[in-house]
């Protein structure tokens, strides 16, 4: 796959990218610590990372550039089984996205689970700004196998972005702890993109999570 030549996360975002951008992301990057997860270019140049904060009662992930700047805080939501029916629209499974590090001001956007099934997940986004006013419409659908950890993104009947394993020519068995995550043509904020991708990881169901360190035999 051809892939644009971009330097950092900042000049990615500002790129709007005539042809698609390819990231591997793993949790063993030679210039992290073990166990973070990292977005890095064919190079081994790192555009986003994620950090968790265990110690933060919601249990907070951020997205950060190279430099370790917050871009996106995540929190998930959840609520007990008998204010499943609340009136909001969240439900046990939502996530919220606020921009940078400055707690839970500016909203982004809200992720809400539809399915989420041992071969199939799905998930859907709901951006702020384009829900300021009247009903809340769905902007980004994401449709996955979170134990293989493959997913799609789409807008509409468009493709933003896709998820897929890192496959190798006569390979019996693939590992889970390396994807690809592959970006195509848009007008997207590729931290967006990066935020929607670490919720579907994070968000496969308990049999999936179980299985996680096992090979996928192809």
């Amino acid at each position: 796959m051809l892939e644009a030549e971009v330097e950092d996360a900042e000049n990615l975002a500002m790129a709007h990218w005539p042809i698609p951008v390819d990231l591997f992301v793993s949790e063993k990057h030679p210039s992290l610590p073990r166990g973070l997860l990292a977005f890095a270019d064919s190079s081994g140049n790192i555009l986003f990372r994620l950090n968790s904060l265990s110690h933060h009662p919601k249990k907070t992930l951020r997205i950060l550039d190279s430099a370790g700047n917050p871009l996106i805080s995540i929190y998930r939501h959840h609520f007990p089984r008998s204010k499943c029916t609340y009136v909001s629209w969240l439900k046990d499974g939502s996530w919220q996205g606020f921009k940078g590090d400055d707690g839970q001001k500016d909203l982004i956007f809200q992720v809400q689970r539809v399915s989420n099934k041992f071969a199939r997940t799905e998930l859907e986004v709901f951006l702020v700004a384009e829900n300021h006013r009247g009903e809340l419409t769905c902007d980004f659908k994401v449709k996955g196998c979170h134990f293989q950890r493959s997913c799609t993104i789409y807008n509409g009947d468009s493709i933003v972005a896709q998820t897929s394993l890192m496959h190798k020519l006569r390979q019996i068995y693939v590992s889970r702890r390396k994807i690809q995550l592959t970006m195509f043509p848009s007008f997207v904020d590729p931290a967006l993109i990066v935020a929607v991708v670490v919720i579907f990881l994070v968000n496969g169901p308990k049999k999936s999570k179980i299985l996680d360190k096992l090979p996928v035999s192809i």
